[in-house]
């Protein structure tokens, strides 16, 4: 009998993987910017070569210019960077008008995770993960095919660590894939982007060796009070619990006023970064999220230089 993971795979398969068929196959960028690894041979410097590929030894003896060539690497290896923080797998949302279940976060990044591991290892590439809960951290190391990406579904699967009174080291999540992606790699980082740490410094130093997608897992109840008298709320990282009165007016200001601040940090922090947050918000339909993230990714963007000058 197939098991939760394997019937959620290909229920994606059927749903989400063929509509995003052929627009990530081929069409991503080689991850060495078509310099390679493998050295292929020397030739002639010509106007536009970059100037770091010059090898200066055997231009002093030819007496003019020689540009080392590497072949392309054209195979990518893609690192998923995966926040099963508390504030990731919340209680159940409530039955929508649709008369539809409404997902947690937690299940919104199982159905990333599995899509984004399942279309790119159809290609040949191979797809790391690595998953995120302070310090209960699981690498999952980089394979290829659907058993691989199934892998990291049952580790998806697996029960958190119940830890009450932490909060999630955004920074130190970040850092964690740095040290473990030895080669340029495409990471993709899903998460809700609620925590501590100085994240955006971590995320700067990322991008200076690899390339960066950020998809923000996000939930209308992070922003939203029911005006429904006394309440208890609970914090979503640390589990600490206070009965407040959400009608009171001058409470729900303050509370819609620091979720709109915690939106306006996280945007100016993806900035300084240098990286697009896509958002994916729980009641949305993952394969149309991801056709856009993907149209998104594939477009001309600036150079390092030019965002840092704007």
């Amino acid at each position: 009998m197939p098991t939760a993971t394997e019937r959620l795979l290909l229920r994606l398969e059927w749903r989400v993987l063929r509509r995003l068929e052929g627009r990530v196959q081929g069409g991503h960028r080689t991850a060495h910017r078509g310099t390679g690894v493998d050295f292929a041979g020397l030739r002639p410097y010509t106007v536009g070569d970059d100037a770091r590929h010059i090898d200066w030894n055997v231009t002093a003896r030819h007496g003019e210019p020689q540009v080392r060539v590497f072949l392309e690497d054209r195979e990518l290896t893609v690192w998923l960077v995966l926040d099963r923080s508390a504030s990731m797998g919340g209680p159940e949302q409530p039955v929508g008008p649709g008369g539809t279940e409404g997902r947690r976060k937690a299940d919104v990044l199982a159905e990333l995770a599995l899509a984004l591991a399942r279309l790119f290892g159809r290609g040949g590439n191979r797809v790391g993960a690595l998953l995120y809960d302070e310090g209960a951290t699981r690498v999952v190391p980089p394979g290829t095919g659907r058993t691989h990406a199934l892998r990291i579904g049952t580790e998806l699967g697996r029960p958190r660590p119940a830890r009450l009174g932490a909060t999630t080291d955004l920074a130190a999540m970040i850092d964690r894939i740095g040290g473990i992606a030895r080669r340029r790699s495409l990471v993709v980082v899903v998460s809700d982007f609620i925590g501590t740490g100085d994240w955006p410094s971590a995320l700067l130093r990322l991008t200076l060796r690899h390339e960066v997608v950020a998809l923000r897992v996000t939930d209308a109840a992070d922003g939203e009070l029911p005006a429904a008298g006394l309440i208890v709320v609970e914090d979503a990282e640390t589990g600490e619990q206070l009965i407040v009165d959400s009608s009171d007016p001058v409470f729900r200001a303050g509370f819609h006023a620091g979720a709109r601040e915690r939106d306006r940090e996280l945007d100016a922090g993806m900035r300084r970064a240098g990286v697009i947050a896509h958002r994916i918000d729980t009641e949305r339909d993952v394969g149309r999220a991801l056709v856009e993230v993907v149209a998104a990714t594939h477009r001309p963007r600036a150079s390092r230089l030019e965002r840092s000058r704007a």
